[in-house]
């Protein structure tokens, strides 16, 4: 029997991303870390390029990247600034499906397809947290942690995120609000050993997106298998996001993959009915 091709070398080396992807990651955070909000213009390209030590060919790849995201837009002869526009959730599947998850509160974007890989997906494309959301919209966010800890992953878990059963999770669960009120009760669930610093971090203020960025190597989620339902919440949900009526509970499933297209998250959210829509367009 003929053996199995070797990896690639270099594959998980966090150097086998472009180095405008890496550039672009980092002027993420940077931009998140740096409390900047909708409409507030960057520093030229020739100072971004040499605040980051590179070309400015390769700057301007890195911020044409972030364009692509939706996280800033250029004007003619004035520059680059942060997105103010509302930009739809964006998926694109094997049947050239796309769908959409805008909100007026909650928001993520993926490419999904087959396994959760898209080879023809868009360039610069990938998933965006609740604080990229934020960010993008100049809202305020806030978490308030539930509950975290690592145990150990069920059967099931172990399936969905190709660990095998009772390796170590990161679990967390966090009431989120934006401009102080209650959107998305979110349940998070990670292999603990593709970012360990998960279990030592303070996510009271700190972003898991941002968090798995900086892990070694790099974790980068770039596309998401993404699911929603509704129903009716139950006694704890109603509760936690303050909900006195009728209103339902829109439940969001999503399975994102790393750089890699291995599993690197798999989250339960679950909004409030009158704070999130989910919008979609098919094209044949």
């Amino acid at each position: 029997m003929p053996s199995e091709s070797p990896l690639p070398r270099g594959l998980l080396d966090p150097d086998a991303l472009p180095l405008y992807a890496r550039i672009a990651a980092r002027l993420m955070d940077d931009i998140t870390a740096g409390g900047a909000r909708a409409g507030d213009r960057l520093p030229s390209e020739r100072v971004l390029a040499s605040r980051y030590a590179v070309s400015r060919v390769t700057m301007r790849s890195a911020l044409a990247e972030l364009a692509d995201r939706g996280v800033i837009e250029s004007s003619p002869a004035r520059g680059w600034f942060l997105a103010s526009t509302s930009t739809s959730t964006s998926t694109s599947t094997s049947t050239s499906t796309r769908t959409g998850a805008g909100a007026s509160a909650g928001d993520a974007e993926a490419v999904i397809g087959p396994e959760g890989v898209n080879s023809s997906a868009p360039s610069g494309r990938s998933v965006q947290g609740f604080a990229d959301y934020a960010l993008r919209h100049g809202l305020a966010a806030r978490s308030r942690v539930l509950d975290s800890a690592v145990r150990a992953a069920t059967v099931q878990e172990a399936e969905e995120l190709r660990v095998a059963p009772g390796a170590d999770l990161f679990e967390m669960r966090r009431l989120r609000y934006l401009d102080d009120l209650v959107v998305v009760v979110e349940h998070n669930r990670l292999p603990l050993s593709l970012c360990p610093r998960l279990a030592e971090t303070d996510f009271t203020t700190a972003s898991l997106y941002a968090t798995l960025r900086t892990a070694t190597p790099g974790q980068f989620p770039r596309v998401a298998d993404y699911s929603v339902e509704a129903r009716q919440p139950n006694a704890e949900e109603r509760e936690l996001l303050e909900i006195a009526d009728v209103t339902p509970v829109l439940v969001a499933t999503q399975l994102a993959y790393n750089q890699d297209a291995r599993p690197l998250e798999l989250t339960v959210a679950i909004y409030r009915g009158d704070r999130y829509r989910f919008r979609a367009s098919i094209t044949d």
